[in-house]
């Protein structure tokens, strides 16, 4: 039995769902948002209560079933109140700004970073080193913020890099003589 399938979706005031066979579609204040459910679960609308089962007892359908779950309550979250994810800059002279479409890094590299901003998806920068990801779609404030991160990725010996806030860095002894 699934601790996190198991439990029904609440669809609060404000926001509307759709489900036609595995297609879910969720309208709310921030936007819409639809996603394509697994073959072996089923979802229903009763009373403004989504709950998805699995079709069968195989365990693909049980492994389903948490996961569509999830991505039904990340769907009504988002057009709620939306995600966000918040990264740090360490390091001397490591710094980002927006510059119209575009994120700049200066991270240390021969040369500055520009990364574009996807659509759907807001940068912000309220110091040199913090970045701000937000979006209604958790996975791609996610993603996003993963690809950021990728350009310069935290080291163990003095934590320079960008992370993720409240990450925590294994810092490691250098050498010694």
């Amino acid at each position: 039995m699934s601790r996190i399938g198991i439990k029904p979706i609440g669809i609060p005031d404000g926001v509307s769902a759709t489900i036609d066979g595995q297609h879910v579609s969720v309208k709310g204040p921030k936007g819409e948002l639809d996603a394509m459910l697994a073959a072996e679960v089923l979802a229903k609308l009763e009373d403004g209560v989504v709950t998805v089962t699995p079709r069968d007892q195989s365990q693909r359908a049980r492994a389903m079933w948490g996961l569509s779950r999830t991505i039904v309550a990340n769907l009504v979250e988002g057009v709620k109140n939306g995600f966000s994810k918040t990264l740090e800059i360490n390091g001397v002279g490591y710094r980002a700004q927006i510059e119209g479409a575009a994120l700049r890094l200066n991270v240390g590299l021969s040369h500055e970073v520009s990364y574009p901003i996807p659509e759907g998806i807001t940068i912000e920068c309220p110091k040199a080193n913090e970045i701000v990801v937000s979006g209604i779609d958790k996975q791609r404030v996610g993603q996003v913020a993963a690809e950021i991160r990728r350009y310069r990725p935290p080291e163990p010996y003095k934590g320079k890099g960008i992370r993720y806030a409240g990450e925590y860095i294994f810092r490691k002894e250098g050498k010694k003589r």
